[in-house]
Parts: structure tokens; sequence; C-alpha cells
């Protein structure tokens, strides 16, 4: 195959303002965009292979300067000339398809594809699943660092609300007279004012989102509107004849323009007053109308542009007043956010969180993995399944007031209300029923959560124990490593635990070193040959250790009072004896709570930072 011939249908460069439309013997028909805007282009191969060959001799060449060096030698129709970028671009996708072409269905080029290609199919997303899966969380994180106006779909939400409507304001005016004159303040000689109702066209999240992503247009950045709970309002109702907008062409502007209302348009068009679009004619022969720009700048057109995306979550299990029809459904592209364990966005640990009945902790993800097989088996259906983020930890824990009120009042109230409660997981050991009331018990005149009854239900669930990093860490990992080979001699069990006999050399010392002293020599580095400070340090611990800094690093003039306060905790968990002191002539203590669940992310700081660590079996 030749050069000029190895461009595919659909291929597409890396920022995404060169698209591959159609091929046939002779020319390429290229979507060709810029500033937000799309045309179609025909190039020749022929001029294509020119190009590919000018640049394979002349790799740090300008397109102005293929176009000034070429232009003369050929006898191919000189207009084509003027696509110098565009055959500028093609050429380096031929020529470095690594770095400058993303071809549909390469998984290798998909970050870079999500990252620079415009998407016509990601304009308009819902984010549906069970409730705590994170779909907010997940949008959130998707468009962190973009511009997003978020609004909440409820019964009460409209048009008006979503759009835009007159609104009743009070506004500062001159005070006047019967005759129509200005009062005089006779003491300060000014003019007195007061406050007046007037009524004002007030925008809404639709329009704010729609003024902003226009503007956005010429730099290619986008606008994100959120509409959170979408399916809690009426969509018919909210989007009225926004509803027609949201069909969108193969360049993601509107296929089918609307005329704004009286009072939009004024507003509109004080908005875009002195702004223009960039391509006037390109964008108007996209709708056969020669003013169509005109149109849309002056209000009495409404085009939702490539660039405005609309992005909505929705609960499943949520019983909907207003059900969404398929006409509407058929607008959106659903993403299904799926139940799993919460993982941390920076170091994609397992969160871990747990349940805290005061008396044992339990794992929460066990408890969601196992609550769900009963609401799967009972309800057969996926709709009524908790996500990991039903409920909101606090520091990892979620503790027996929260857990009953919330999740056990869901459980009881929304889920298995309609199918009994004659399983034997709704039993306690005399086998009565755990109606929702026994959760509580009233002591002295004062009701309180009733603890056994908790851990009856997670039991019967089969939840499992949850111990913390802190109880499963080292305790003075010297004694761990001391006392591992009596435990392991002495239990006979042949499920027992084995335990990691791994030791490690720092920056190539003959010293053997166990997890605990590993990771202080580690930040005796950071603190003695890269001269870090305090806040440099603390900062190195929460973005690298899924953990309470505050566990781990603390100042010396501060241990006492921390030492009291985790006096309760089992084995040294601290060097006392030993503190570092920073460039910045901070004394600190670097504890072992870091837990050893940890260790890759130790040894992950130590590499990111230049200290050898080798571990010997």
């Amino acid at each position: 195959m030749e050069d000029y011939d190895k461009l595919m249908v659909g291929d597409q460069s890396t920022d995404g303002r060169i698209i591959i439309a159609d091929k046939d013997r002779l020319c390429y028909l290229v979507k060709s965009g810029s500033k937000g805007s799309f045309s179609i282009r025909t190039i020749s191969k022929q001029l294509l292979g020119e190009f590919i060959d000018y640049y394979r001799k002349n790799p740090n060449k300008k397109a102005e300067d293929a176009r000034v060096e070429l232009k003369e030698l050929s006898d191919i129709d000189k207009y084509e000339y003027g696509y110098n970028a565009t055959l500028t671009a093609m050429a380096k996708m031929v020529l470095d398809p690594k770095n400058e072409l993303v071809r549909k269905g390469n998984p290798a080029e998909s970050s870079r594809t999500e990252n620079h290609l415009l998407k016509t199919t990601g304009l308009q997303q819902i984010y549906y699943g069970a409730p705590g899966t994170g779909k907010s969380k997940t949008i959130k994180d998707l468009t962190f660092g973009e511009s997003v106006i978020r609004t909440t779909f409820h019964p009460d939400s409209d048009y008006a609300s979503f759009v835009g409507t007159y609104k009743p304001i009070t506004e500062e005016v001159d005070l006047r007279d019967c005759y129509g004159k200005k009062v005089i303040d006779d003491d300060t000689k000014e003019v007195v004012k007061e406050e007046r109702i007037a009524y004002k066209f007030i925008p809404q999240a639709f329009l704010e989102a729609y003024v902003k992503a226009w503007k956005k247009l010429g730099s290619s950045k986008k606008q994100y509107l959120i509409i959170e709970e979408i399916n809690r309002g009426n969509c018919a109702q909210i989007f009225g004849d926004l509803f027609q907008l949201l069909d969108r062409n193969e360049y993601g502007f509107s296929d089918y323009p609307i005329v704004a209302d009286k009072d939009m348009q004024k507003y509109l068009e004080k908005e875009f007053e002195g702004w223009e679009i960039t391509n006037k004619d390109e964008f108007n022969q996209l709708y056969g109308e020669a003013n169509m720009v005109s149109l849309i700048m002056k209000g009495e057109r409404l085009v939702l542009p490539s660039n405005l995306y609309i992005w909505a979550t929705m609960n499943t299990s949520d019983q909907s007043l207003f059900p969404i029809d398929s006409a509407f459904k058929r607008r959106w592209d659903w993403k299904y956010v799926s139940i799993s364990e919460g993982r941390d966005k920076a170091t994609n640990a397992p969160l871990n969180w747990y349940i805290n009945t005061g008396d044992k902790q339990y794992k929460w993800w066990s408890f969601i993995s196992k609550v769900n097989e009963l609401i799967g088996s009972l309800t057969n259906s996926e709709d009524k399944k908790l996500g990991y983020f039903f409920c909101k930890a606090k520091d990892g824990e979620i503790d027996a007031d929260l857990f009953v009120s919330k999740v056990i009042f869901y459980l009881w109230n929304d889920v298995f209300k309609d199918y009994g409660f004659d399983d034997k997981d709704f039993q306690d050991e005399e086998g009565k029923i755990l109606s929702f009331d026994r959760f509580y018990e009233d002591k002295n005149g004062k009701t309180n959560v009733d603890i056994a009854i908790v851990e009856q239900f997670l039991e019967n669930l089969g939840v499992e124990e949850y111990i913390s990093e802190e109880e499963d860490s080292d305790d003075s990992y010297d004694s761990y490593e001391k006392e591992s080979d009596f435990e392991l001699n002495n239990n006979n069990n042949s499920n027992s635990t084995s335990y990691d006999y791994t030791k490690y050399r720092v920056n190539g010392s003959s010293e053997l070193l166990g997890k605990g002293k590993m990771a202080l020599a580690v930040m005796e580095y950071l603190v003695n040959d890269k001269k870090e400070t305090y806040s440099e340090i603390l900062s190195d611990i929460s973005r690298i250790i899924n953990s309470k800094t505050d566990r781990i690093v603390i100042k010396v003039e501060d241990y006492p009072q921390w030492k009291e306060k985790y006096k309760n905790d089992k084995g040294k968990r601290w060097y006392d004896d030993y503190p570092l002191t920073t460039i910045d002539n901070v004394k600190f203590y670097f504890t072992t709570q870091w837990g050893k669940g940890n260790i890759q992310a130790i040894l992950h700081l130590a590499r990111t930072k230049g200290c050898t660590v080798e571990s010997v079996k």
C-alpha cells in the first residue's frame, strides 16, 4: 500500500481537528476543524503523497514552508495548496501514527481519544445505576478543571426554572418627587436613593450554560451543564421545545434550530452584543441559511453548540413521578455505573470503610456485597441494591447510628417491605423477626441504637469483621519479625497465615532492614538527602499513602498529646527516641502507623524520589 493511501475512514488526528470521512481511488473526504467548527474538504491522494515525501525529508518544516516550496511542482489544482495545514496534519498522521494518529478501535489510543477528540456521542449522557454507586462523583472527576453549571430536577421544576423567566427583583433607583425631579438630601447634597420592585429576565442553568458555551466555542473549550436526578422532574415539561435541540448532527450542533421567544431573544441579543462566531460561511452552509450566524447572535434562533455537554445522573431505584418517555431517552447516551468497591482517586487503593458498632467493626464492602446478594435473591432486581457510597463515612467509619438511620431504614422501608421478612437473615437466635423497631432500645427515657440487634443482622449476613491497618501493622516491626517464626511453628492449622519475611536494602547499604525501619530510612532520605520541608513531607504522605497523615507524621511538640490519645493502641507504633529534623527546622516523628498494607505505596514513594530500595527474600 502506498503511503498516501494508508489513512482509513474514521482515522483522526490526536487533536481531533482532522477526521477521515470517506475515501475513493483518488481522493480523501476530510472533516477539518478550526475553533470549534468543521468543514468538509476534498484532498487528493497524489498531493498528500507530495506532502508525505516532503515531511519525510524535512520533519521540522512548517505547513507554510511546504505550501511555498511545493506549489509550483505539481499540475494539481493550485487551490488545494491552500489546505496546507490539513495536508500537513494528514502527512504527520501517516509518518508518525504513534503520536499523531487515533484509529478507532485501538485500545492503546483510548485515553488520547478521550482527551482530544470531539465526540458527538458524548455530548448528552445520563449516568445511571443504584444509589450510592458514585454517579455524581464520576461526573465530578471527569469534568475536573472544566467549566460546569449544575442544577437538580425535582417535581416542582419547570421550563422557567430551567431556562429562565421574568422575575421580580429589587433595585436601587433615584427617588423623584411628584414632578419627576430627583430628590436631593439637604445635608449631603446627594441624590436620595430608594429600592423598588422591578421585573427582569433572569437566566437559569440552561441559558447560562448556553451563553457560556457559545462564547467559548472559538477557543475549543468545553462547557458542561450537569443535571442531577434528571428523572425526578417532568422532563417533557422542563425541556419544552428545547427537546428538539437535543438532536445533534455529526459536528455536534443541533440538527433542528428553534425560534426563541421574545423575552429570551432580548436577553441573548444583549449577551452576544459585540461577539462574533468564526467561520461564519461554513456554519451558515451547515444549515443552508445565509444568515444563520446572525440569527443566533440576535437570539432569534437557538442552536446547541458543539462544545455544550449536557450530562445527567439518575438513580434506577427512584420511584419517578414522571417517567422518561422513549423519544427523550433516544437522544441520550446511557452510561451504567456499576456497584464496585470504593477506591482512592490518587492511589487506586481500596478505601477500606468499616461499620463501627462500638464493640466490633465490620467491613463495609463485605456488607455491601452480602446485602446486595440478599436483595438480588429476594427482589430479582438490580434497582434496589446499594452502592459503596450509599453512606458517607467519616474518616472511613460508619457508626451504628448512621448505619441504622440510613441503611437499615432504607432496606426495611424501601426494599424488603414488599417481600416480607421471613428469611433467616431477618431473625434473631430465637427465630423472632428483626422488625425495624427492634434496632432501637429505650433506656432511661432515651432512645438509642440496639447494638446487639445490629450485630445480629450483620452476622446473619456473614459480614466479615474489619481489622484496621493500624491493628494489622507491625507492632514495632522488629517484634513482628521476631515473633512470626514462633507463631508459624506453633500453628498446626493448615489454613494458618503465612508471613512475609522480606528484608530491604536502602540506597545500597549493607544493612538489611525490616518494613518499619525501611520506611523510616526512606523518610531520612527525604529529610537529609532531598532536603524536603515539613509541608513537603506531609504532601508526600497524603499523596502516596491512603491513610490519615496525622497518624503517621507528628511534630515533636505535639507528641505527648498524640501518644495519650492513642495510648490504647496495641504495641509500640512510633519511634519516640528518633526524631527527624527538616530543612525548615521542624522536628517530627515518623510512626509505623502507615500500615504494612501500604508497603507498595512506600516503595513507590521511594522510587519517585530517587531512593533505591532493594527487596531481599
